[in-house]
């Protein structure tokens, strides 16, 4: 059963009286003429395409639900990457969720038409299948590349952030210790970084200084505090720095690897400014990638559903190939509604979807070619034909 999150695409022989059955449909569907539609229902314009042999056809339809599925792909990756962005805001991507600046929608059901300028009828099916799949694989490797560059800059944003956050015994000293902490031009002596725990705060206080020889006395300072621990400046020897170290690890004081130097604090404050403005800037851009590439994909993914539609409407009722077809978008609780109404509109068409492979066997075909493809024809069976567009955007 098609389901009732996606819009359909119906497709039926032309009977000459398009407009009297658009609106027999309609009328049915709604229960009254006058009724307000529990559902979207438009026209839907089916060129007639270049066919080739029958043989051809079911050839390129074997191939055609792998194609569906990598572009139905393309433009859930889209929807996802714009969702990502926008953090879910549902009214900011409304904003963005836009098919040649107007809702998905709008777009379908306000008299879509095939884009002959793009994908002019004059080429065969096989060809505007490459021509579509072409654009829609040259869509999904920038957003690939685009994706892939604003991730490693927001990663390495992330990290440098995540230096400058959590507890004194972890975080990033550049904007906590300041030069009047440290011993400079010392032939001697150098200041040692220590993260003591609260909780041996007094265990320090009173060892430090016995930790090795050569500790200067009474020259511990409280640089910061936090929550856990409280960050220490001490001046030793540099002969026993080692040693001083290994000591403070052995009492769980935590010793800082760090050096003060004005120049290496300012390259790391300008690092941090430069990947905040490059990951706002690949944001920004990846932003209107993501929107225009949606716009682009969607529009890609619909021609490929009509085209398909063509396709199996030919396979199932032959030549000429001049199809009617109906956009619906039906409501939940009117799906299996809107379902029944279609098999009994066109449950005539029963008949000549069955002889259909034999009328169109004179493309080239013989008369046991319907049985050799029955695997493939045989699939979720209607008297008219349906494909689905599923609502990505949801």
């Amino acid at each position: 059963m098609p389901s009732d999150q996606s819009t359909w695409l119906v497709a039926a022989p032309e009977t000459g009286d398009t407009e009297g059955l658009f609106d027999e449909l309609t009328t049915k569907l709604s229960g009254s003429s006058k009724a307000v539609l529990p559902l979207n229902i438009s026209q839907l314009a089916i060129p007639s395409f270049k066919t080739g042999t029958l043989e051809s056809l079911v050839t390129i339809s074997e191939g055609l639900p792998k194609q569906d599925a990598f572009f139905t792909a393309t433009v859930a990756k889209t929807v996802d990457t714009l969702r990502n962005l926008l953090n879910n805001d549902s009214s900011k991507m409304s904003q963005h969720i836009l098919v040649n600046e107007q809702p998905v929608d709008t777009y379908l059901f306000k008299g879509w038409s095939w884009n002959e300028g793009r994908y002019g009828v004059h080429r065969g099916v096989r060809e505007m299948l490459e021509v579509l799949n072409k654009e829609m694989m040259s869509i999904d490797n920038v957003m690939k590349q685009k994706l892939n560059s604003y991730n490693l800059a927001k990663g390495s944003l992330t990290q440098m952030q995540r230096k400058r956050t959590g507890n004194l015994s972890v975080r990033s000293l550049v904007d906590v210790v300041k030069a009047e902490h440290f011993i400079s031009d010392s032939e001697y002596l150098q200041t040692v970084i220590v993260a003591v725990p609260k909780n041996n705060v007094k265990d320090w206080n009173s060892k430090y200084e016995r930790l090795t020889p050569m500790v200067v006395p009474r020259s511990s300072t409280l640089i910061a505090s936090d929550d856990e621990y409280n960050l220490y400046a001490v001046v030793v020897f540099k002969r026993v720095h080692d040693d001083f170290v290994q000591k403070c690890r052995e009492d769980k004081f935590m010793v800082r690897d760090f050096e003060f130097s004005e120049d290496a604090m300012a390259r790391q404050r300008e690092e941090l400014q430069q990947a905040d403005l490059t990951e706002k800037e690949l944001w920004t851009e990846l932003l209107q990638v993501s929107r225009t590439n949606f716009s682009e994909a969607f529009q890609i993914l619909a021609h490929l559903k009509v085209l398909e539609l063509f396709i199996e409407s030919v396979l199932r009722y032959g030549l000429p190939a001049h199809y009617v077809g109906f956009l619906i978008k039906p409501e939940s609780k009117m799906t299996k509604r809107t379902l029944s109404t279609l098999q009994s509109q066109f449950a005539y068409l029963g008949r000549r979807s069955g002889t259909a492979k034999g009328s169109a066997s004179g493309a080239g075909a013989t008369e046991d070619f319907g049985g050799e493809y029955a695997t493939l024809l045989e699939q979720e069976y209607f008297d008219f034909v349906l494909f689905e567009i599923p609502w990505i955007v949801l």
